[in-house]
């Protein structure tokens, strides 16, 4: 799998996903499922917080700026 999206960097769905969840991968269907109810993950993403993110200074900082999501294109806002 090379992307999923929306990232769970900003709250998107796969931000309640944690380690151990079971999940399932259907390449042909294009779909990403987790084996959780509807309740759980609204409750993992209602105490979900951004990470905090260390990006030094430089080119990565200035992507990181104003590059948008690969869900939008990875291209400059």
């Amino acid at each position: 799998m090379g992307h999923v999206s929306p990232e769970a960097n900003v709250g998107g769905p796969i931000a309640a996903v944690k380690d151990g969840d079971e999940i399932t991968i259907d390449i042909p269907g294009r779909r990403l499922e987790v084996k959780l109810t509807t309740e759980e993950i609204n409750k993992r993403l209602a105490s979900w917080k951004a990470p905090e993110r260390d990006i030094p200074d430089g080119f990565m900082r200035r992507y990181v700026k104003l590059v948008s999501s690969a869900a939008r294109g990875a291209v400059l806002e």
